[in-house]
């Protein structure tokens, strides 16, 4: 018998969140499937942000004295609830970095033909489309614009219905740097590089490193595609890629640097998918995967294929614990990367080169806290007391975690 689910009082939309599909779910997918142990610890930390499992904090406010438990964060890169307070942080740091100049976005997807060799080699191949992405466009920097181009690189793997889709979101300030480091030379205000010529590049480079990759022998082949482990066959699938038309795709250009953090931040601190986009999770007494009973997601999306509609999707609990688990990373892996001179090593002095070379200031970026940038950029100041709305919330108390409680116990 099925029932519309009920969300603990903690939970923080009317419609349930990604946790609650772990809390229901998570144990009998993981025991019907086996993974591996970084995506058991993304399932186990999603399911318990927030809560007491993972121990947290008590506050109270120094005049009236009310008191409340604040729960920790996970922290995790792929929990909906923890990417607020990073995409805020982020942000901030990257105030500094923003140039007076306008600024192009590309996108840069690899065919769909590649997803069954890449998600079972995830960390080789997505590597390779960084490379292939950054070497792109800086000789095309350096051939067009005649010096060193600067961008942001963000990896996102899926499409709106939660499958497969690998492409590489470029933010690019509209100029260079010249070779001899003396003056900023300006793009065109309307068109950057050739979409059609970059493709080509892209397609080769990605290519080459891929045969690279291969003769290596840095990929593996497991079950479904064993058959690409044939020196014959992978040649074969190599042309199939070659006669493929892959593609670029260049957005309007900004026309307001001060928008270009707003939407930058929507794309870096991105998840699967955002614990608002459910519309129902549907849970049953007597739960199974293999029973027509199984629980249904249902959540919005948008038909990219016919005019960007808002449309809703139902998938049973298992497929939709598939598909999201499709977008784990693998560990320490960086999905955000920043190239040319705005490259890690040097970025600082870069930058401060590039606003001198266009005449403007260098603004330092400030260090803030969680509750500064909140009342910063939101206006809402988080430690003022909810009850008499005059005092300071203060910490009067530390929550242990499950972990902690159980050594506590045995130690005592």
């Amino acid at each position: 018998m099925c029932n519309s689910y009920q969300k603990p009082e903690s939970a923080q939309t009317d419609t349930g969140e990604i946790a609650d599909i772990f809390r229901l779910y998570g144990d009998e997918y993981i025991k019907k499937y086996p993974l591996p142990v970084h995506y058991l610890k993304v399932i186990y930390d999603i399911k318990n942000c927030r809560t007491e499992y993972l121990g947290g904090h008590i506050y109270k406010c120094n005049l009236c004295g009310f008191e409340t438990e604040v729960f920790n964060s996970c922290r995790n890169r792929h929990c909906p609830k923890c990417q607020f307070t990073a995409r805020l942080k982020w942000v901030n740091n990257r105030k500094s970095e923003i140039l007076p100049v306008g600024y192009f976005h590309n996108v840069f997807t690899l065919p769909h033909d590649l997803n069954p060799l890449i998600l079972r080699n995830k960390k080789v191949c997505l590597s390779i489309l960084f490379k292939a992405v950054s070497e792109t466009l800086s000789e095309f920097g350096k051939g067009e614009l005649k010096g060193q181009v600067g961008f942001i690189a963000i990896l996102h793997t899926w499409s709106q219905s939660l499958l497969d889709h690998f492409h590489i979101h470029c933010v690019i300030p509209a100029g260079s740097i010249s070779k001899d480091r003396k003056q900023w030379i300006n793009s065109s205000d309307n068109f950057m590089f050739s979409v059609e010529a970059m493709s080509k590049m892209f397609r080769g480079k990605y290519i080459d490193f891929l045969k690279n990759a291969y003769i290596n022998k840095e990929l593996t082949f497991p079950g479904k595609i064993e058959y690409l482990s044939n020196k014959n066959t992978f040649n074969n699938f190599v042309n199939v890629l070659w006669k493929k038309d892959w593609v670029v795709y260049s957005k309007k250009p900004f026309t307001c640097p001060e928008k270009v953090l707003e939407y930058l931040s929507r794309y870096t601190h991105r998840v699967a998918i955002a614990n608002y986009r459910l519309v129902s999770i549907t849970s049953c007494t007597e739960s199974r995967f293999d029973r027509e009973s199984d629980g249904k997601i249902t959540f919005k999306y948008k038909d990219r294929k016919n005019g960007n509609i808002d449309k809703e999707m139902t998938l049973t609990a298992e497929e939709f614990i598939r598909r999201f688990l499709l977008h784990v990373l693998p560990e320490k892996f960086m999905k955000i990367r920043y190239y040319g001179f705005l490259g890690n090593r040097n970025r600082k002095d870069n930058v401060r080169l590039c606003r001198e070379l266009l005449s403007v200031d260098y603004i330092e970026s400030t260090e803030k806290n969680t509750m500064e940038l909140i009342k910063d950029i939101l206006g809402i100041d988080i430690s003022a007391c909810p009850k008499c709305k005059k005092g300071q919330m203060q910490t009067a108390g530390r929550i242990l975690s499950y972990f902690e409680r159980i050594k506590y116990y045995d130690t005592s």
